[in-house]
């Protein structure tokens, strides 16, 4: 492997030979007595740089092109720069906070009892435009203009669900990155001048113009023998989870008992009509034995109630906690739902191994029946022709599908901002165990699709497949240079 300090001495080499040419062509005339230096002298030295620099120039190619595949490992061995501490908030930023607090804190003690309210969470009434700090990092508080305000502030949806109540977790969360949640189907519409903004700046879809289109068949997914068998080499585990609900009913955050009691029975009815591979059991949250508990929090079944400062309790979807919530699971454990989280039902189609279009086909099967379910009561999912499948949270609309894979790519985790380059062109998002831009313990990463809306689910599980697909080439190719 070359070094840098051998590759400068062999530059350094080639203009020290032109300097020599050039220096005997200048004595040869100089001896002959002239004082003067004569023009084709200076020519011939012109002419002996010139020939040197192109030799070191092209040495210096030739190098570089040997050098290449060692400098993105010798970049990537060196140890990243600590990072600087955060800056210390700025007296203004401080004074801003503050005032935010006590205004909240006033807010809170004035807003009047919500219907939704439970001993563990209140909904609060909003009197006056927020005044957002500059911690309030959400697109809701970056697009809420006083416009936008003055016609929202006294709207509600028919099952009560009010526009203070859609913004509560972007107000009092300042952190959180969407900062606004719909409590039932409804609410798209009331408040679309508010949310098609949001959905632009999150997912690069514009609501007004465009429409999101749905394709969940597996046929259409391209998936050769070949993919296959690298696939089974390379993933440890395949995973394909979305979200649904039910026309009609209230979204988590939005509900009451007796409408979570009615999704929960739809989704019930639609677990038993699961058969073959699809059958399975639901286990009830609220009247779950230590048994099974140990057993679902073994197999990373189990959700758990949020915290107080997570986006699901600040926006009211844990309020009545545990009642009416759920899971279920086949009897070969690679067919997973949640009933009642964030959403209605989480459905998750998974299994060990690199087998993308079995579970991908799973995945459709479990949307159907679901679907079907719905329909058997005379109710529907929750589907738009702009936004698609619908959800509390505008970062998960569309598709709603997250795909992913987890696998070992043990070459390619020593450069991880290459890896992250790579995945970029696929839309793809790669999560190491270390933290963002650092390897990852025993070199695998979860690669999944980024987007969620303006794409089909067979687009977008196909970018998965492509995209995994070049990464393996590449892990490939590294090993047979280091071979």
């Amino acid at each position: 492997k070359p070094s840098a300090t051998r590759t400068g001495r062999m530059y350094r080499s080639a203009f020290q030979s032109a300097a020599r040419a050039a220096g005997r062509t200048f004595k040869r005339n100089m001896s002959a007595g002239d004082q003067k230096i004569p023009g084709n002298v200076g020519l011939e030295v012109g002419v002996g740089l010139a020939i040197g620099g192109a030799c070191a120039y092209g040495l210096k190619s030739s190098l570089d092109k040997d050098i290449a595949p060692w400098a993105a490992h010798s970049e990537a061995a060196k140890p990243a720069p600590a990072k600087a501490p955060p800056a210390a908030p700025s007296a203004g930023d401080t004074a801003a906070m503050d005032k935010f607090l006590a205004w909240a804190e006033a807010q809170k003690a004035a807003s009047p009892a919500d219907a939704k309210d439970t001993a563990d969470m209140k909904f609060y009434t909003f009197t006056e435009l927020p005044p957002f700090t500059a911690k309030h990092k959400s697109l809701m508080a970056k697009h809420l203009t006083p416009e936008l305000w003055a016609r929202y502030q006294n709207v509600k949806s028919s099952k009560g669900y009010t526009f203070s109540n859609a913004i509560q977790c972007g107000v009092l969360k300042p952190h959180l990155g969407v900062g606004m949640t719909a409590g039932d189907e409804e609410c798209f519409e009331l408040f679309k001048d508010l949310i098609y903004p949001i959905v632009k700046g999150w997912h690069q879809f514009d609501a007004y113009t465009q429409k999101h289109r749905s394709d969940l068949n597996p046929i259409h997914l391209n998936f050769s023998r070949e993919q296959q068998l690298k696939f089974g080499e390379y993933v440890e585990s395949t995973r394909i989870r979305a979200a649904r609900n039910i026309s009609g009913f209230a979204l988590p955050a939005g509900s009451n008992p007796e409408e979570r009691k009615g999704v929960e029975d739809v989704l019930k009815k639609a677990f038993n009509m699961f058969s073959g591979e699809l059958a399975g059991k639901y286990y009830s949250l609220g009247g779950m034995n230590a048994v099974d508990e140990e057993f679902l929090q073994s197999n990373g079944f189990l959700f758990q109630k949020p915290g107080p400062a997570q986006l699901l309790a600040v926006a009211g979807a844990a309020r009545n906690w545990p009642d009416n919530r759920g899971i279920f699971h086949n009897n070969s454990r690679t067919a997973l739902a949640w009933a009642n989280e964030e959403d209605h039902c989480r459905i998750i189609s998974m299994q060990s191994g690199g087998d993308v279009w079995t579970v991908f086909s799973r995945f459709c099967k479990i949307s159907d029946t679901i679907k079907a379910a719905a329909e058997s009561t005379g109710a529907k999912l929750m589907y738009s022709d702009q936004l698609g499948f619908l959800g509390t949270c505008p970062s998960n609309l569309g598709t709603g599908l997250r795909a992913s894979v987890m696998i070992k790519i043990p070459l390619l985790n020593k450069d991880p901002l290459a890896l992250e380059k790579i995945c970029d062109t696929f839309d793809l998002q790669p999560r190491g165990s270390s933290g963002e831009h650092s390897e990852a313990v025993g070199g695998k990463w979860d690669i999944s699709n980024k987007q969620r809306i303006g794409f089909t689910e067979v687009e977008l599980v196909q970018k998965m497949i492509d995209g995994v697909t070049k990464l393996i080439a590449l892990e490939e190719e590294m090993a047979a240079a280091a071979g």
